[in-house]
């Protein structure tokens, strides 16, 4: 293992809270069968990982981070993501953009709980792939038969809706609007609410003409936000 790897999983031995450490495999369902089936926690809280990423991610190279990132503790996983996070934020240089990004590509199988794919996809990937005209890397996850990658896929847009472009948010969603899992039925949903949120009349104009398909959880987040007398129109089909 190497220091510093070994120094920071060390700082979290510290940090960990067994009340913690017996709450988030529960929270986080990872019984058999369960979405985060065999994920394991030792109980630091994500203040605490981000007070370890901030001291550490100038520190950390990425074979190192690619050590942290590849373990099979939860937080170490989500830690090493807020390192990489703050190095593709502090980069300056195309070069090391581009080899983050490779790096976040090449480690997807460890981005493998709703809250790392949520946390590092947009910041990463869907900023690199907005600022470089490379709606590709994002597509291709779309594609995928796995669903942390189709949830990388429409999470990632956020990154495109923060800047006003919808186009590629709603072209996913209406790709796995019917895909089973309420994982990506939340996810749906809480891109079109944020798309609402940028642009009330895009998600009105999507929401007439594919509402009525969408499974509830999706509608449910999509609406959140809308009045309440056309919130309710919606949930009763009255458009």
């Amino acid at each position: 293992m190497n220091n510093i790897v070994k120094e920071i999983k060390e700082v979290f031995s510290l940090l960990s809270i067994p009340e913690k450490a017996a709450f988030f495999p529960r929270f986080f369902k990872t019984g058999k069968g369960e979405y985060g089936e065999g994920d394991q926690f030792i109980g630091v809280i994500v203040p605490d990982q981000r007070k370890v990423a901030k001291e550490y991610f100038s520190k950390i190279s990425l074979p190192e981070l690619s050590e942290l990132l590849s373990s099979e503790i939860h937080e170490h996983r989500l830690t090493a993501l807020f390192m990489l996070i703050s190095k593709f934020e502090k980069a300056k240089e195309q070069n090391v953009k581009d080899e983050i990004v490779e790096f976040y590509l090449n480690h997807l199988q460890y981005v493998n709980n709703w809250d790392l794919v949520d946390t590092s996809c947009y910041k990463i990937l869907g900023r690199y792939a907005f600022e470089n005209q490379k709606e590709s890397l994002l597509k291709t996850l779309a594609d995928s038969d796995q669903m942390w990658h189709k949830r990388i896929a429409v999470v990632g847009t956020m990154y495109f809706i923060k800047k006003g472009s919808f186009e590629l948010t709603k072209q996913f969603v209406t790709q796995n609007l019917q895909y089973p899992h309420d994982l990506m039925h939340k996810a749906n949903g809480w891109l079109l609410r944020e798309m609402g949120n940028k642009n009330e009349t895009e998600l009105i104009t999507y929401l007439n003409q594919h509402y009525k398909k969408m499974p509830r959880t999706c509608l449910r987040y999509a609406i959140e936000k809308l009045d309440e007398e056309l919130r309710q129109d919606y949930l009763k089909g009255r458009i």
